[in-house]
């Protein structure tokens, strides 16, 4: 397993950058649980005066007294009495006079949890003590409701200290080479396909056996590191955690739609909302609109957490076989449909990071489109969908992409019903005529057409754009 620091070299510049100006610094740091917050903080904090306090759900009083035993251990002096934050904070910038330290709350969310005032109680610290100091105060959490709530919002007493936040996000595509150099770029897409770019669950795949291999070992065999992850994920997070559950399987068995995600999970349309938008803002579903619309009726839903996606496909289903460690139909699942499955992740993974990176078209939206038509001959209505549409407001360019994870996949074919469907995408641009193009994503081509609005991208094109990337 690979446990290098990956990737996160523009966050670490930029805690470098504001770490030597000196003077007072207040970071925000959060995201996602398994995301790397707390090795970035480390990484940040080597070589460095610190303290750094994990908080735990044991209440205020017991996390202060945690802190203040911190500091006697850093001063190699008995804990001081007091309770009070502002004191033991003047405590702190009276012992280290105009030095620089970096002060570490991870898990702060936990402290906004049980105690409404711990906000303002560091507001006070803030505003009173620490300001004109070289302190250097970071509030670290996995609760990204929570911290947006009790630190970042309006409403709370911290809303205007921070002097920098950084939200964390999945690891690129791009640094999967990094992580395991010894797999080809079609096998980084299939463990991106599983694991998103979490780095936790990263560090769980080795680049020295097969994707499935690594699959069976770490999330369907019980003893694997992965295999109970996303029960603990929904029982941390969520206080009904068997209900959200249902709504996650009803997307899985491909139902988009609130009513029929409201039918499949038992639960009624009026109460779907609430728990929708919780897994929305946990960032394990996803609301989606045509990317040609600003407001549209044609509202469905997706899980967009790539483990989440995959767990609920093929290896929830069967956790009643997978307790008894009886792999069989999970493993006949995985040989009949993960090929499939990959397919998805693989547009989305296009979508989401690689059409940035082309040369064609400068775009300023990407995103999905579906509708439907009526055919001129049979009157039938049918549905039709688009894997990615590209626009350029600015100048009325608008792309049409398709994805086949697939070889020799006939490039003339795919762009005639790739263009036929365009016809039916409706977007203009006042000020610009529209010029439309096309491109095309798959493994490798037997067959393309040669015109200047088409572009193909194999599997070696696809390498390019990620090195362009690391550049």
């Amino acid at each position: 397993m690979n446990l290098k620091f990956i990737d996160r070299k523009e966050e670490l510049a930029f805690l470098e950058k504001r770490y030597k100006k000196k003077g007072f610094e207040f970071f925000v740091i959060y995201g996602r649980r398994r995301i790397g917050k707390t090795e970035l903080i480390k990484q940040f904090i080597k070589n460095k005066n610190y303290i750094y306090l994990v908080c735990d759900k044991g209440g205020t009083k017991r996390n202060i007294y945690r802190f203040k035993k911190q500091i006697a251990e850093y001063f190699h002096e008995p804990i001081i009495e007091t309770n009070d934050l502002e004191e033991i904070f003047s405590y702190l910038v009276t012992k280290i006079k105009n030095q620089s330290i970096v002060i570490v709350y991870d898990e702060f969310s936990y402290l906004v949890e049980k105690d409404d005032d711990i906000p303002s109680q560091f507001q006070v610290v803030i505003d009173n003590v620490l300001r004109e100091t070289n302190v250097f105060l970071i509030l670290c959490g996995s609760s990204i409701s929570m911290m947006e709530k009790g630190v970042l919002s309006y409403k709370s007493a911290l809303y205007g200290r921070k002097t920098a936040h950084i939200k964390l996000k999945e690891i690129p595509f791009y640094s999967f080479n990094e992580f395991f150099p010894n797999n080809t770029i079609e096998k980084n897409i299939e463990y991106y396909a599983v694991l998103g770019g979490v780095p936790f669950y990263m560090e769980k795949f080795s680049d020295r056996t097969t994707t499935f291999d690594n699959i069976g070992e770490q999330i369907l065999d019980k003893t694997g590191h992965l295999y109970e992850e996303i029960d603990f994920l929904l029982q941390e997070k969520l206080r009904e955690p068997d209900v959200y559950k249902s709504i996650i399987t009803a997307i899985a068995l491909g139902h988009t739609k609130v009513v029929d995600i409201a039918n499949s999970s038992d639960i009624k349309v009026h109460d779907i909302d609430k728990y929708l938008k919780v897994l929305i803002r946990l960032g394990i579903v996803k609301r989606e609109i045509p990317i040609t619309k600003v407001k549209s009726k044609k509202t469905i839903y997706s899980i967009d957490d790539n483990f989440f996606s995959f767990s609920f496909i093929f290896s929830e289903p069967f956790k009643s076989d997978l307790e008894i460690r009886n792999t069989r139909n999970t493993r006949e699942k995985l040989k009949r449909d993960f090929t499939t499955f990959v397919g998805k992740q693989f547009e989305k993974l296009i979508r989401e990071e690689l059409m940035a990176q082309m040369d064609c078209i400068p775009l300023h939206r990407t995103g999905r489109w579906w509708g439907n038509y009526r055919d001129s001959q049979t009157k039938v209505r049918k549905e039709i969908e688009i894997d990615i549409v590209g626009l350029n407001e600015s100048t009325g360019d608008i792309i049409f992409g398709e994805c086949k994870w697939k070889d020799n996949v006939d490039g003339k074919k795919v762009f005639y019903a790739l263009k036929e469907k365009s016809k039916y995408v409706e977007w203009s641009n006042k000020k610009h005529k529209r010029t439309d193009s096309f491109v095309i994503f798959a493994k490798s081509f037997q067959n393309k057409i040669a015109d200047e609005n088409v572009y193909y991208f194999d599997i070696g094109d696809i390498e390019k754009l990620c090195k362009k990337q690391l550049r």
